[in-house]
């Protein structure tokens, strides 16, 4: 696998295509299937024995030959024979889908001279696994509307602290939220995080609390910091303290986020009850929805 670049593009691409399939990986840093598609390709190359050539064009840096390919959405790969391009695909395509788009065009594998050996009863070597993190890239690159993988690709990447992808696998999804309670609960979770950074830290909210029990606002930026956290019921229990105080304090504010984390702690994907029986509830959610429902109704 080589970088090229405009100074290189002709030799690297053009002239090696004439000997040999040159498959042309269109990417950039901050693209997420891009890095999912990444690696697949690079252990393709290898797996694939010299039967192909992998060529790899950062978008961001080489501006000038992501126009020549006429690049609108990345990743983009295309395969060159004999100077020409001849196929491609947009998106971060299964491994297995990739096989079969190259076993169209490379040369077939020499014969191995152990495929005349006798059966081996040994089991073949499985293939690396891939993370939950990568299997929602790859599902939403062959499938961008696909809302559950984008939701669990979200969650995900807030757990691991990566706001800023968070933030951008997230904005599809903006205007489903009054009609979706993951999504507003997302989306709530993703504004604590971004907001955490620029807020006060957790001593000096602390600290303005405990010189005024009614700063609303030390109080709210304390639950956010404890969300960004994913510290779900101390970020809860200031919650509850400004509503004990001001039910409609900022127009519902805190009621609206203290639903959300409820939400957050409420599995996305829980199993459904036997047939007759109650569905499972975490005791903790529980507690916490009885809590609020008394305070609102007090």
């Amino acid at each position: 696998m080589i970088d090229a670049t405009v100074a290189n593009f002709e030799t690297e691409v053009v002239e090696a295509s004439n000997t040999v399939p040159v498959l042309v990986d269109l990417w950039a840093p901050w693209c997420g299937p891009c890095r999912a598609l990444g690696p697949i390709l690079e252990k393709l190359e290898v797996a694939y024995e010299g039967r192909f050539k992998l060529v790899k064009i950062n978008t961001e840096e080489e501006q000038e030959l992501a126009a020549a390919f006429g690049v609108r959405s990345i990743p983009m790969v295309m395969l060159l024979k004999d100077g020409q391009p001849v196929d491609g695909f947009v998106g971060a395509l299964p491994e297995g889908q990739i096989r079969e788009f190259l076993d169209k065009h490379v040369p077939d594998a020499a014969p191995d001279p152990a495929d005349d050996a006798e059966p081996s009863d040994a089991e073949p070597p499985s293939g690396p696994d891939v993370s939950p993190l990568e299997k929602l890239q790859q599902d939403l690159a062959t499938n961008p509307a696909n809302d559950v993988a984008r939701k669990d690709y979200v969650e995900l990447l807030l757990k691991d602290g990566r706001t800023a992808e968070a933030a951008m696998a997230f904005e599809p999804m903006t205007g489903k939220a009054l009609a979706d309670a993951r999504i507003q609960a997302l989306g709530d979770w993703l504004a604590a995080a971004q907001a955490a950074p620029g807020l006060p830290t957790m001593a000096a909210l602390q600290a303005s609390i405990a010189t005024n029990k009614r700063d609303f606002d030390a109080r709210y930026a304390l639950a956010q910091q404890h969300m960004a956290s994913q510290q779900w019921t101390a970020a809860l229990d200031e919650l509850l303290d400004i509503l004990m105080r001001d039910k409609s304090w900022s127009e519902d504010r805190a009621r609206k986020t203290f639903v959300n984390i409820l939400e957050l702690m409420t599995p996305a994907h829980a199993p459904k009850p036997a047939a007759g029986q109650p569905p499972v509830t975490d005791p903790t959610v529980e507690s916490y929805r009885r809590r609020l429902s008394m305070t609102v109704l007090s």
